[in-house]
Order: structure tokens, then C-alpha cells, then sequence
């Protein structure tokens, strides 16, 4: 079978980072040990691409291959894993590890049908050549299967510290593998789901869970979400965003600032709008706050400004009392001395 060699651009750097805010932290190419090239088969849609994008048929078998180099003097141990496509809260798509729960709507796993082995060893000075099982389901489907390879050398983690917080960092190439069989169209479809409150790097957000259970990506995604009181016109919190994509059979939770406000227990109507291409979609949904949630967010939410009013009245009422106290004693000391 005629086989292409090409040079893997199509690479994303997963950085894992625990810490209570964003944080941004440019990986170099000196942060891998190994470099990875993916080999195209025959059956791949498009050349000019460097993940695997296949054109399969019910109940096929394949061997896809990846070539691994390590440039380095000594071994480098690399543990593969499988992945199906999820989107993140930022509307990305994401083909690795993101600890998320698969989609409900979600037919086929990645991870089902496509298998590697758990780990390898890079020889120091030499290469790898990655064998990658594919079984197809033997049922056809439209629209198509997304997922991908996470390739991480094992144990590679990187700790450093900033402004007193413990970062861990991981490094890993992840390599798409997307299967369709046809060319048939399907048509898009979003659901809203549970509308919460909640907290993105310690601030009070409101949540919203989209879902796409459709097998087509969502392309150039755009959400506008309004808050309001139930019953009430007036426009409490309101987010915009666009450019974002959705992974087929996927889900994810489109965050609503508070920019800093306390959450308040009550009623309230989310209205959101979402459109991708041309379509539509609208939706009107009630939902609630009780008081608990409200008081065990606002809490841990970081941005909120303490109100410490009731403690300057009462330490200045302190004082008062203080004064007064000394007031009375030096008189009487007074009536005393006469």
C-alpha cells in the first residue's frame, strides 16, 4: 500500500495547570524529548493534512502508523492513549485527556475502536514506529467518528512555582484521527440542557450546558446568553462570543460572568441564542439559586470585595463604649479627690 511520510504540524500542546487563575505558558520544541511524524495511508481524504482524516467502511480493519524520533543520548518511555473529541468550557475542541465525562449521545467511543500499545521505549539516537489498531463498527453511520492520540513521555512533569502558587505542567503531542464512510449530510442540532451556578478559577459564573448530539462538528460557533430576573426585562448579565466549534456528540458548559457580584438567591431566565453556520437556535429557560449555593459560592469566589461595614460599626461602637467607660471613671475619680 502506498504510504506518505509527513511531517506532523497538526500538534497540540496540552498543558495541565493547577492554580486558582489563568495562566499562560508558551511550550518550545526544547520541552519535547521526541518528535513525531505521522505516516498518511491511501485512504486518507486529504494529503495537504498531517492527522489522520479516513474515508473507512463498515466492519474494516487497519494499521495506522506514527514514527517517533529521539534525538536525545538516553531512552525516552512514551505511553500513547486514546481519546474521543470533547469541546471545552472555551467552545475548543479538545483530543485529549481532559478528565471530562463522555456525551450522552456519544454512539461510538474512540478508545473502542482504535487501540495501541500502553507504553514504548524511544531508543536513545534512534526511532519508533507506533502501530495503531483500527476496528471499525460493523453498523454504518453518518457524519463521522473524532477523537485522537495523546503521545507523553512518561513521568514528564515539569513543577515550578509562581507568585507562591505549586504549577504542574504536562507536555504531551496530541495527533486528530477522525472516520467517515460517506459523504451524506447530516443535519446540525444543539440542546440546551441545565442552566447553574457555578465557579470558573474561583469566580461566580453562571453555567449553561450545551449540547451537540449530532456526529458533525459545529463550526464557527457563536453564543449570546442574557440573565435576567424571572419575570423581569431587565438584562442582569449578558455575554457574547463568537469563533467557537463544538465536537461531534459533545457538550460543554458556556460560562456567564458576574463580573465580581455576589450571587443572589432567586428565580431567574437565561435566554440564549446559539448559531453556527447559518442555523439557529433559541432558548428560554428558568432556573433557580437557593440560598446555600449562593452563600457557599460567594465564599470562594476571590474577585468579591469583603463588606466589613458591620465591623467598623461595631469596633467603632466599641470605642465609644470604651470612652465613655473612662469618661465615668475619671469623674468619680475626680469627686473622689475633692
Amino acid at each position: 500500500m502506498k504510504k506518505k511520510l509527513v511531517s506532523l504540524t497538526f500538534v497540540y500542546c496540552i498543558i495541565f495547570t493547577w492554580m486558582f487563575s489563568s495562566f499562560s505558558n508558551e511550550v518550545f520544541a526544547s520541552e519535547f524529548n521526541f518528535s513525531v511524524q505521522t505516516v498518511l495511508p491511501e485512504n486518507q481524504v486529504d494529503s495537504a493534512k498531517t492527522y489522520f482524516d479516513l474515508r473507512m467502511n463498515p466492519s474494516q480493519t487497519q494499521v495506522l502508523e506514527i514514527n517517533l524520533r529521539n534525538d536525545t543520548a538516553k531512552d525516552v518511555k512514551i505511553n500513547p492513549e486514546i481519546y474521543s473529541a470533547t469541546t471545552n468550557s472555551n467552545g475548543v475542541v479538545e483530543y485529549g485527556d481532559n478528565q471530562k465525562e463522555k456525551d450522552s449521545s456519544l454512539t461510538y467511543k474512540m478508545e473502542d475502536l482504535v487501540t495501541t500499545e500502553k507504553e514504548i521505549t524511544i531508543p536513545a539516537k534512534g526511532s519508533y514506529s507506533l502501530k495503531i489498531q483500527v476496528k471499525m463498527p460493523d453498523e454504518p453511520f453518518d457524519g463521522m467518528i473524532a477523537g485522537g492520540i495523546t503521545l507523553q513521555e512518561a513521568n514528564d512533569t515539569e513543577k515550578s512555582k509562581d507568585r507562591g502558587l505549586s504549577i504542574e505542567n504536562r507536555y504531551a503531542y496530541v495527533v486528530a484521527i477522525l472516520f467517515h464512510e460517506n459523504d451524506n449530510a447530516v443535519s446540525p442540532q444543539l440542546k440546551l440542557n441545565n442552566v447553574f451556578a457555578d465557579q470558573v478559577n474561583a469566580r461566580n459564573v453562571i453555567k449553561a450546558n450545551i449540547q451537540n448530539i449530532m456526529p458533525i462538528y459545529m463550526n464557527q460557533m457563536a453564543v449570546d446568553a442574557k440573565i435576567t430576573k424571572k419575570g423581569s426585562e431587565e438584562v442582569l448579565y449578558h455575554v457574547n462570543k463568537k469563533g467557537m466549534q463544538m465536537a461531534p456528540h459533545s457538550n460543554f458548559d458556556f460560562p456567564v460572568s458576574l463580573n465580581g457580584d455576589k450571587l443572589m438567591a432567586g428565580d431567574y431566565t437565561l435566554e440564549l441564542t446559539a448559531s453556527s453556520k447559518g442555523e439557529t437556535w433559541e432558548w428560554q429557560k428558568d432556573f433557580k439559586i437557593d440560598s446555600q449555593s449562593a452563600k457557599k459560592l460567594n465564599k470562594k469566589d476571590v474577585s468579591i470585595k469583603k463588606d466589613y461595614t458591620w465591623i467598623y460599626v461595631g469596633l467603632g461602637f466599641l470605642f465609644i463604649c470604651f470612652a465613655f467607660a473612662l469618661f465615668i471613671f475619671w469623674k468619680r475619680k475626680k469627686k473622689e479627690n475633692k
